[in-house]
This record gives structure tokens, C-alpha cells and sequence, in this order.
């Protein structure tokens, strides 16, 4: 696939990292590069490697450590591959698979909305809509 004549991967030893395993569950779910264009300059592993050690250490793009790609490149693939749906096909094809191997259905079966987290108003739903006297 398009990797082989691309940037050779070389891991950043955090605990972030995916492993082979993961990498080879989510690499098929990221598109691939377009045709035109520039030829990658990083590797997609590292790309979702600096992502993931963003969202696991909670640091500021910005702050990302030497040895990722720049913040404003991993920074572009995260909002793109947001943007286009690409986080929520790798949550589901992962969540699925998940389920499958607990013995469940693929898809979830249901939701749940608690009634302590749904916002109404600061004063309540009921005090919000019953008139003040004046």
C-alpha cells in the first residue's frame, strides 16, 4: 500500500506508542494519501503516535517532544481526519470488534441519557418555565 515507498517509522519509546497490533487494526481505517501533491513527509504511525501522546499527557500541541512530526502537521491530520470522519470509523470499527470478542452484538443495542448530566437551566426545568409574579 502507499506506506512502502514513504518515511520509514521509527518509535518514540512513549507510553502512548501504538503497538504493531493496534497500528495493524487501525492503519487500514486512515485514508490514504491523495494522488497529487507532495509525497509524505512523516509517517502516518507517528502522526497517530503524537496525536495519542497529545490526548494521553494532556500537553498543548505545541509542546509536543522532538522525534513527532511538527505540531502544525500532526495538529492538520487530526482536524482533517475529524473533520471528514476518520476518528469516528476508527471508534466504531474498534468498538465493534471489541464488542464481538466480548460475545455481543457489533453495533451498540442501546443509549443512555442520566437526567443529572442533560442541562436544562441553572435555575431547572420547571423554574424556568413557570411565569414570575411581578
Amino acid at each position: 500500500m502507499g506506506e512502502a515507498a514513504g518515511p520509514v517509522y521509527v518509535g518514540q519509546g512513549y507510553g502512548s506508542d501504538l503497538t504493531d497490533g493496534q497500528w495493524s487494526l487501525i492503519a487500514p481505517l486512515l485514508p490514504e494519501k491523495k494522488t497529487r501533491g507532495e509525497p509524505r513527509r512523516h509517517h502516518r504511525r507517528l502522526v497517530v503516535e503524537a496525536i495519542l501522546y497529545v490526548l494521553d499527557n494532556g500537553v498543548k500541541w505545541r509542546n509536543l517532544p522532538k522525534g513527532f512530526p511538527p505540531k502544525s502537521t500532526v495538529y492538520d491530520y487530526f482536524a482533517q481526519w475529524r473533520d471528514d470522519g476518520t476518528w469516528q470509523r476508527v471508534h466504531d470499527a474498534l468498538r465493534d470488534q471489541a464488542r464481538a470478542q466480548m460475545g455481543k452484538v457489533r453495533g451498540p443495542t442501546a443509549a443512555v441519557i442520566d437526567s443529572q448530566s442533560a442541562k436544562t437551566t441553572e435555575k431547572g426545568a420547571t423554574a424556568a418555565s413557570t411565569p414570575t409574579s411581578g
